[in-house]
């Protein structure tokens, strides 16, 4: 029983933990729509997401949509992966074909959920007793999909891509929301060299609320003071930016290593190793290599950040990833281990990808 009581607490608090990511829209918020930030593809997170420049296949629709120019052919991905102990599942799906010589198109959808959330809301009734049998459960999930398209410049090695991205967040019955965006990327080729550079709701991205007031007024007054007024309905995430440098070495024909580092910025004081008024820097280097295009062991370092202990000591923490990738007839086989926290923390996630090229079935 003690268990059982224990349980609905946790999964009690984690229902206002989201409810209350709604409570302060209209103001400009450094983590909103943070589950379109964690990233795509086992073989870019286990290189700690350093794809900006190297990205020329399907994934481009989410790295930096101008590597989309590089397909030869139409090519499909999956993911899934299970974060936080297995309370959220973590879903992507793309697909992106050449237009010409010239250009190309994507589409990708992702979905960030969070299932069979018990709803105690009505745990307690109005004479103070508690009835089990009011228990309810929900869901909580943000979906995003986005519609993707690259085109060479006419400089030679130049090419760029634009991202139009759809936002639906929803958390069951209580509060739901749409959102816009658009992101700008660039991608740059010489001697062997990739630079690129993704700009993230370059337009900033706005989520419109829309908030069920009967759910609302029923838990307004459970805590007094609190949750006294309907929350705001809109919700604006700024503009993010990555620059990233990549480089494919190749030795005796059979090797190759591919070395590839990115600085991810936000323009807002954070916890970043850089960190400003102006804008934060969070430097991540990841690293692939490969035996005879068949397979590869990659691994990568990022998300330093500066963290401050209880005793008030500050130290460096980072992110850790690993990954391993088989490839063989058009069809690659991609996993990582990911590490959510510091170089201490015991989260990792097992991530799981596969991409088609879809040339395969002609």
């Amino acid at each position: 029983m003690i268990f059982a009581k224990n349980n609905v607490l946790k999964k009690n608090l984690l229902f206002f933990l989201l409810f209350s990511t709604i409570a302060f829209g209209q103001a400009v918020r450094k983590y909103s729509n943070e589950f379109m930030n964690i990233g795509v593809d086992a073989a870019a997170l286990g290189m700690s997401n350093t794809a900006v420049a190297s990205t020329a296949d399907v994934n481009s629709c989410y790295w930096n949509p101008a590597g989309l120019v590089n397909l030869e052919d139409g090519q499909a991905s999956f993911m899934h992966a299970s974060y936080f102990a297995n309370i959220a599942q973590y879903d992507y799906a793309a697909y992106a074909k050449p237009i010409d010589q010239e250009s190309s198109w994507g589409m990708s959808f992702i979905r960030f959920g969070v299932d069979d959330i018990l709803n105690t809301t009505q745990l307690i009734d109005g004479n103070g007793n508690i009835n089990y049998n009011n228990i309810s459960k929900f869901s909580t999930a943000d979906y995003a999909l986005t519609f993707s398209y690259a085109r060479k410049l006419k400089v030679p090695g130049f090419q760029y891509g634009v991202n139009s991205k759809i936002i639906r967040r929803v958390i069951g019955k209580f509060a739901n929301s749409w959102g816009f965006g658009f992101d700008v990327g660039l991608q740059f080729n010489r001697d062997g060299w990739n630079f690129g550079l993704m700009l993230r709701d370059i337009t900033t991205t706005y989520n419109v609320w829309s908030i069920n007031e009967d759910e609302y007024n029923k838990i307004k007054s459970s805590v007094a003071g609190e949750n006294q007024d309907l929350p705001a309905s809109t919700e604006i995430t700024l503009p993010k930016a990555q620059l990233g440098i990549s480089k494919k070495f190749e030795f005796h024909y059979d090797y190759t290593l591919l070395v590839a580092s990115n600085l991810n910025m936000q323009f807002a004081r954070t916890n970043d190793l850089i960190s400003s008024t102006m804008v934060s820097i969070d430097p991540a280097l990841g690293f692939e290599f490969g035996y005879t295009d068949l397979v590869f062991l990659r691994g990568g370092v990022g998300n330093f950040q500066n963290v401050t202990q209880i005793d008030n000591t500050k130290k460096v923490g980072f992110q850790p990833n690993i990954g391993l990738g088989f490839k063989y007839r058009g069809i690659q086989v991609d996993y990582a281990l990911t590490n959510l926290g510091d170089q201490t923390s015991a989260l990792y996630s097992n991530i799981f990808s596969v991409k088609v090229d879809l040339s395969i079935f002609r």
